[in-house]
């Protein structure tokens, strides 16, 4: 791969890095907490299998004790967040999430947090949400030690318009980030399926790291299906409006362009109320999805469209929305939302992508705008308190489906 400036310093996109001490664990049953415990054999002593508990036991404690808990930064039904630090290093702060039992599911764990805490552990990147390790309380909750963001995220700066004043310099480097991040996502063989603003949280330093991975999934097998009730509705690509049952990376790329265009415009570009009415603002702001400019859509299950037929749009039309970004710019917007997922521009191709190197060059991340401490600390803690890909259903009614986990993932 030709080496953009954006990716320099990245680590192997091959090498995947462990980060939760209990990862490794063989459990073969859980202890009184709910902690993971080593294997043995089924015809083990007593004392043997005392001896297991144990260590697992202690293995717990041991990493519950590196931390202290501190204000609560969230509550929701889903999980509370706290404000922690590392006992031996009391400036080094974490978010500690406190995902509650929940009695729907048998093993008391909703499958998208077991999903979160996989891909988690799987990729270590500079932007994508650390988790540190993951211990479990005498209420058998389990807790996500994860690196403290205490900026907010990307969402409330958008929306800021009144007091966050922003450039091209600074949605260059703002896009530069998410797109490594997805990138790094896709060479590690992992699809996120709800990339959004406030999905993509801000450290101190200005880094934004994308978070939420409870829709994510592995997309080795090109044979298995897949559910298309993913992605929040405004981000959603028209594959899986569509119905699609087998997709690719694509589906992440359309919703990158989509929080493009929103940096620029500083407002959704297409957000519909219903699913009909999002497939219409596709048909009117990128194009008509046919057979003559994406073969074999109208076989989609769900393959809906008006009589009325809206030619794909050309540049003048995202030059005259998105023309502040330059030609290159928009170049690259309109290579993410080409209706044929097929002919979709890759998160590889678009870090090789010439706008990258154009004038203004990215803006560094501890320059870029911010929002106070405590207006972010207060976002982060509503963020994170969600449950995995379930967008906050109090804030506005346009909402993702829920992942039907009696379905294909």
């Amino acid at each position: 791969m030709a080496v953009s400036p954006l990716v320099d310093g990245l680590p192997n996109p091959a090498a995947r890095a462990v980060s939760s001490p209990l990862k490794n664990a063989a459990p073969a049953q859980a202890s009184s907490n709910g902690t993971p415990v080593p294997a043995v054999a089924p015809n083990a002593t007593a004392a043997v299998q005392s001896a297991a508990l144990d260590l697992s036991e202690q293995m717990n404690e041991d990493e519950k004790r590196k931390y202290i808990k501190g204000k609560k930064l969230g509550e929701g039904t889903y999980a509370n967040v706290y404000l922690g630090q590392v006992r031996n290093d009391p400036s080094q702060l974490v978010a500690i999430k406190k995902i509650k039992i929940n009695k729907e599911y048998t093993e008391g764990m909703s499958p998208d947090a077991v999903r979160e805490i996989k891909h988690l552990q799987e990729l270590d990147h500079p932007n994508i949400i650390k988790l540190h390790t993951v211990f479990s309380s005498k209420d058998q909750n389990l807790n996500l030690v994860l690196e403290f963001l205490p900026l907010g995220d990307l969402e409330i700066l958008i929306k800021d318009t009144a007091n966050v004043h922003y450039g091209v310099a600074d949605t260059k480097a703002w896009m530069g980030m998410l797109t490594r991040a997805v990138w790094f996502c896709h060479e590690n063989f992992v699809l996120h399926r709800d990339i959004k603003p406030n999905n993509l949280l801000i450290a101190a330093d200005g880094e934004v790291k994308l978070a939420d991975f409870g829709l994510a999934r592995s997309f080795s097998d090109p044979y298995r299906p897949m559910t298309s009730n993913v992605i929040t509705r405004w981000y959603r690509p028209p594959e899986l409006l569509f119905g699609a049952r087998h997709y690719s990376a694509a589906v992440d790329v359309w919703s990158v362009g989509l929080v493009f265009a929103e940096l620029v415009m500083r407002a959704p570009y297409l957000a519909g109320n219903t699913e009909l009415e999002q497939i219409e603002l596709i048909c009117k702001g990128v194009g008509t999805p046919t057979e003559e400019n994406w073969p074999g859509v109208t076989k989609l299950p769900e393959y809906t469209i008006s009589n009325q037929i809206t030619p794909v749009l050309g540049k003048d039309h995202y030059n005259a929305l998105f023309g502040t970004v330059g030609n290159e710019g928009v170049d690259l917007l309109m290579k993410t939302l080409i209706l044929d997922p097929r002919k979709r521009i890759t998160a590889r191709d678009m870090l090789k992508h010439p706008w990258w190197h154009k004038d203004p060059k990215p803006t560094r991340k501890k320059e870029l705008p911010r929002k106070s401490g405590g207006e972010g600390e207060e976002k982060v803690g509503a963020d994170l308190k969600r449950r995995p890909g379930v967008v906050d259903e109090d804030k506005t009614n346009k909402v993702a489906r829920k992942l039907d986990f009696g379905g294909p993932l």
